[in-house]
């Protein structure tokens, strides 16, 4: 996705940070913008550990782009099962002036966003279409997710309850 990111060669990432407003708050997205770098799997996770939202692209006009959507979304569950994943056509200005062009069934598609549970939406980089739209969804979302989050957090921890101390070791699973 470009969000003002550039392309930063055969390898490596652009990072981009992006101010949204979400019901009067101020969000800030860091954005890591692979670039194509995701050649290299293994680097690949230097980028998106911890993280809380992965948008994950395929070309509309390209059918094989598509297959590897399912092994990024793959990767993610198994190593960020927090993550939440939005799933992104790429080149809609394309399909739109060329209906021959779209390689890629947008109800195959929502088929399987619905089965992971993820959002979708199809954007041109080269127009902006719907890409101010998808961040703002990934703001919202972060926004709602943590709030709700946080009412359901536990309000205390009792350090003289064996379980409790347990229960939230930093790397406990």
């Amino acid at each position: 996705m470009g969000a003002g990111a550039v392309d930063t060669g055969t390898i490596g990432a652009a990072f981009v940070a992006k101010a949204i407003n979400v019901g009067g708050r101020n969000v800030i997205l860091g954005i890591w913008d692979t670039a194509g770098s995701e050649r290299y799997e293994a680097m690949s996770r230097i980028y998106y550990r911890g993280a809380k939202a992965a948008i994950v692209c395929y070309d509309l006009t390209d059918r094989s782009s598509f297959d590897r959507v399912k092994f990024w979304v793959n990767e993610l569950q198994n190593f960020e099962e927090n993550c939440r994943i939005y799933i992104c056509g790429t080149k809609s200005d394309l399909v739109e002036n060329d209906k021959s062009m779209r390689q890629v069934d947008f109800h195959d598609v929502q088929d399987y966003a619905d089965e992971i549970k993820a959002h979708l939406c199809e954007t041109s980089s080269k127009t902006g279409q719907s890409v101010d739209e998808l961040f703002q969804k990934v703001a919202e979302d972060y926004v709602n997710y943590s709030d709700f989050q946080v009412q359901s957090e536990p309000k205390g921890v009792d350090l003289n309850s064996r379980r409790d101390l347990t229960s939230y070791t930093c790397c406990h699973h």
